[in-house]
């Protein structure tokens, strides 16, 4: 291969390595602030749940009542319009609320304006609906784009990927499980998920039967659950 050709082919592929990090790597800040973990020093866990709330919610939170685990919930605007009694349910039990944009689209692509409607209607929802005003966001599918920084100042939010996510939209409860008990650590943000996008009335059994199997264990293990605010922001 010509050198010059190489030299050309070497600089778009490093280009594109870089823009796939920039969108969707874990510690990436590219498009505005975000956090992956908390204070690794620290044997706490933050146990997350996004696309919620969902007609299957309850069951999650009662299984969380029975661990004593408090929770930060990030949900979809749509979802909590369809589910009201829900996901003001889940902040009375004392779970923290945070931004899933209103429609769970990828953002990849997408205008800043539109990126701007999909937070603030989000925003609006859940606070109009729980009273609880949300201060974390997350991207759908970890996407991030050009307009979520801009987006997340502008309505007070701050972004946050996971440490570890426990894949349990596609996996049994046993894989789950085993994943996020080989992947836990002092600070981790752990993922999961109490909706499928904004379906109606999803399945999330194996989600629930993995928190069943893992919050106990890693509890043993000496770990404390925190919402996010209490592992990223101590001092708050």
């Amino acid at each position: 291969m010509d050198s010059g050709l190489l030299g050309v082919t070497s600089g778009v592929a490093a280009a594109a390595a870089l823009m796939s990090y920039a969108v969707r790597g874990r510690s990436s800040r590219v498009f505005g602030e975000s956090y992956y973990h908390g204070d690794r020093n620290q044997p706490a866990l933050a146990l997350t749940f996004d696309d919620g709330p969902s007609e299957s919610t309850p069951k999650l939170l009662e299984a969380l009542d029975k661990y004593r685990v408090p929770a930060t919930f990030f949900m979809c605007g749509e979802n909590v319009r369809r589910c009201p009694d829900i996901a003001r349910e889940v902040a009375a039990r004392g779970h923290e609320l945070g931004n899933h944009t209103d429609s769970h689209p990828r953002l990849d692509f997408k205008s800043p304006r539109f990126i701007y409607d999909e937070m603030v209607r989000a925003q609006e929802t859940i606070h109009e609906t729980t009273g609880a005003r949300p201060r974390w966001f997350r991207a759908p599918y970890g996407i991030r784009w050009f307009g979520v920084g801009q987006a997340q100042e502008l309505l007070g939010l701050r972004g946050v990927m996971w440490t570890v996510i426990g894949r349990d939209w596609r996996w049994p409860a046993a894989r789950i499980s085993a994943r996020l008990l080989n992947h836990a650590a002092n600070g981790g943000i752990i993922c999961l998920h109490d909706g499928r996008g904004v379906r109606p009335a999803p399945d999330i059994g194996a989600t629930i039967d993995a928190v069943e199997y893992t919050v106990p264990r890693l509890q043993e293990r000496g770990f404390e659950f925190l919402t996010l605010t209490q592992i990223l922001c101590p001092q708050n």
